[in-house]
């Protein structure tokens, strides 16, 4: 078996330039050695960095390159019809979340997944993000006593750098699926769910001040778990100025956890007795250092059989929210994630 995966990236935007840099500094295994993308520059760009080769069209590189790996990094509209046809070239796959914009294409995704030979990964880098993996930690020891309630606040101010295309993907809902809570607010409601267990139901509004995002911008919810407890699930992409808040607020019989994050860094403060004022337990780079865990926990999944950290089914718990919100929000009602 060859100790390094030879990877093609398909898909070579706004987020491929995170997963090349954590391949660099945590996946030294990874060689990227094809790089597809329908704007040619793009692809030609990367494979200049990588010293692979630049295709616009997957079937001339699966017919033409050199990798027994991908990592699909499309709109989601394209995740189902890209991954299928990668199962059955017979290659691994790290598919970007969501796993597709539907239920029953993730289905089909899922049930091909079963049948193909290789490695197959739903990249869901928060289940990676180091504060959020150190905040349950630090939780399953105690530090906070019992959960009693969470907030997790995806408030990010608009950022051109997502929407650099000249129409950019993420402003159709026909091609995310929805809005902000399908696309990045993923990566919020996976920690609620890693700290405090399965969702049950949520309810839920949502709204448009983005005017050029077909999908909603706002998103306000609460998500009742199987525990029973309660956690706030906010969600915000405004072309605004916004305060200084934490990203996620965990509450528990003890004390709290924050964590103040960005995508330049981010720390995680205890609150309890003896440290009224707070403490800060841990800092790192934050969202940015997510990433290469994630590439490095998928090569070691391809090369040694290791079991990856969450299965792709896991990613259909962020799906399933994010609809049960969708579906709240026109019925006013508490909606069911699993039905």
């Amino acid at each position: 078996m060859s100790d390094k995966v030879k990877l093609a990236f398909v898909g070579c935007g706004a987020i491929a330039r995170f997963h090349l840099d954590g391949i660099k500094s945590h996946a030294p295994n990874i060689e990227v050695t094809t790089l597809v993308d329908l704007d040619l520059a793009k692809a030609q760009a990367y494979a200049d960095e990588t010293g692979g080769q630049a295709f616009t069209a997957l079937d001339e590189a699966l017919e033409k390159g050199d990798f027994d790996a991908v990592d699909i990094m499309l709109p989601h509209d394209l995740h189902e019809k890209i991954a299928l046809q990668c199962f059955a070239a017979g290659k691994h796959v790290l598919l970007e979340k969501p796993i597709a914009p539907a239920l029953d294409a993730c289905d089909r995704i899922l049930s091909a997944a079963k049948e193909a030979p290789g490695v197959f990964m739903v990249a869901e880098n928060s289940q990676y993000w180091p504060e959020i993996v150190e905040a349950k930690q630090q939780i399953e020891a105690g530090a906070i006593g019992e959960i009693i309630t969470a907030r997790a606040a995806f408030v990010y101010a608009f950022d051109e750098y997502w929407f650099k295309e000249e129409k950019p993907w993420r402003y159709e809902k026909g091609r995310t699926g929805g809005g902000i809570t399908i696309d990045g607010g993923s990566h919020w409601i996976r920690p609620l769910r890693m700290w405090m267990g399965e969702l049950q139901e949520v309810v839920g509004v949502v709204g448009h001040p983005l005017a050029q995002m077909e999908g909603e911008s706002l998103t306000r919810a609460l998500f009742r778990f199987e525990s029973g407890k309660i956690a706030v699930f906010d969600a915000m992409m405004i072309d605004t100025v916004f305060a200084p808040e934490p990203w996620w607020r965990i509450t528990g019989s003890k004390g709290e956890l924050t964590i103040n994050a960005g995508l330049d860094g981010a720390e995680l403060w205890l609150w309890d007795p003896d440290n009224p004022q707070g403490k800060m337990l841990f800092s790192s780079p934050g969202y940015t250092e997510s990433f290469g865990p994630e590439l490095a926990d998928f090569a070691a999944a391809v090369l040694d059989g290791k079991t990856l950290a969450a299965g792709p089914e896991q990613a259909l718990g962020e799906l399933r929210a994010a609809l049960a919100i969708y579906r709240s929000a026109e019925t006013g009602q508490w909606e069911p994630v699993w039905a």
